[in-house]
């Protein structure tokens, strides 16, 4: 270094000293202590300017800044936070500016930095642990018609005169038959139950129905299962779930829609009747008319029969071991076990669930034959949901 560490101070005025002397050359000195002309013409710049203090080390880090917010903006922001616990940062900023004016309010994101620091936000949710690992149930091959239904929601768009549709379609996975199409006003269980309701009257229940993750077949919770789909499960339908992402489980559903639309709905009618008999004119063609490539270009009514499996109209509790306990599921989702109030899902509002002791301590929750969850007795609030186990890697 060109400075001697043990005596910079003195160093320095020892050099300023050399530097006012007559006939002194700057760079001749800058050389002799190998030091560059910049360092040294610093050095001579703040001495001029105060003395031989300028001479002494500064601070690394800034005493002041122009963006600097002072102490006042501190105390004003933990003030109307204590009056208003619930308020997160962008209320802060929002009610600061209009108290004081726009001018030097923190922004949002540094009052959160403040909250966090002062321990004034709520602490994060801690994650509930997984319950009992459980392996995914595989893809059964297709054998016969009514082994397995798609049922899926196609993009919601617009018809002509702006309302806005959702069409819910649901086909045989075997020979390809349309089984329903319905133009939707909203997505959601209230009117998708009903829709399958009716289907199952008209044309029988299938072993397997293969949807999605979305709403309103899948969810977070347990399994996956909605209201819907836990009533499926009643039923005796098992649930395929696709993967998260990959559209490609469900590839000849996804096709069934690109045609759909490029043949009703591009351009879609002007109503919503006009739209919902283009939509049926077309389906009796697709099921007995259009041939197959993959059908041997037979037409899928050919191929299609209906399930002799009915639906039950009049559905009773599910009955459980008399070993288990059994448990009525609340309409929010809660149950009352061991004078404790449990959180299950609110998928199973209204159903019974089966709890069977697997030990000191510890129950397994079970829906039906599935397993869905565990409760531990020194546990309150939520069960531990049922998780599936990562795939192994081929």
């Amino acid at each position: 270094m060109p400075w001697n560490k043990k005596s910079e101070f003195h160093q320095r005025y020892h050099f300023i000293q050399q530097t006012r002397a007559p006939n002194a050359s700057v760079a001749q000195l800058c050389r002799q202590r190998n030091i560059s002309r910049k360092t040294a013409y610093k050095w001579i710049k703040r001495y001029r300017r105060n003395g031989w203090r300028g001479l002494q080390n500064r601070p690394p880090v800034a005493q002041k800044h122009p963006k600097t917010i002072g102490r006042k903006w501190r105390r004003r922001a933990r003030q109307m936070r204590r009056g208003h616990r619930a308020w997160g940062p962008r209320k802060l900023c929002h009610r600061l500016k209009l108290r004081y004016g726009r001018a030097g309010v923190p922004s949002a994101a540094t009052l959160g930095r403040w909250l966090r620091h002062w321990g004034m936000v709520g602490t994060p949710r801690v994650r509930r642990p997984a319950g009992p690992k459980v392996s995914r149930p595989p893809r059964r091959p297709v054998r016969a018609p009514n082994d397995v239904w798609t049922a899926d929601f196609k993009g919601w768009f617009r018809l002509g005169d702006g309302t806005r549709v959702e069409p819910l379609t649901v086909r045989d996975g075997l020979s390809r038959y349309t089984l329903a199409v319905h133009l939707m006003r909203q997505q959601n269980i209230a009117v998708t139950l009903p829709v399958f309701r009716r289907l199952f009257r008209q044309r029988g229940l299938p072993r397997r129905i293969r949807v999605d993750n979305g709403s309103p077949f899948g969810s977070q919770g347990p399994l996956g299962l909605t209201r819907l789909s836990a009533w499926w499960v009643k039923q005796g339908i098992a649930v395929e779930f696709g993967r998260a992402g990959h559209p490609e489980d469900n590839a000849g559903h996804e096709q069934f829609h690109r045609v759909m639309k490029a043949e009703t709905a591009s351009p879609p009618a002007r109503t919503w009747r006009g739209q919902q008999r283009r939509t049926q004119r077309w389906v009796l063609q697709y099921n007995e008319d259009r041939p197959h490539e993959a059908l041997e270009m037979r037409v899928p009514a050919q191929l299609y029969r209906r399930s002799t499996r009915k639906l039950s109209e009049h559905s009773k509790p599910l009955k459980y071991p008399p070993s288990w306990e059994s448990r009525k599921v609340k309409s929010n989702g809660e149950v009352s076990w061991h004078g404790k109030v449990r959180f299950i899902a609110e998928a199973f509002a209204g159903e019974s669930i089966g709890l069977k002791r697997h030990r000191t301590g510890v129950w397994r929750a079970y829906f039906g034959k599935l397993l869905i969850g565990e409760l531990r007795h020194n546990e309150r609030g939520g069960m531990r949901p049922v998780v599936y186990r990562p795939n192994r890697r081929k």
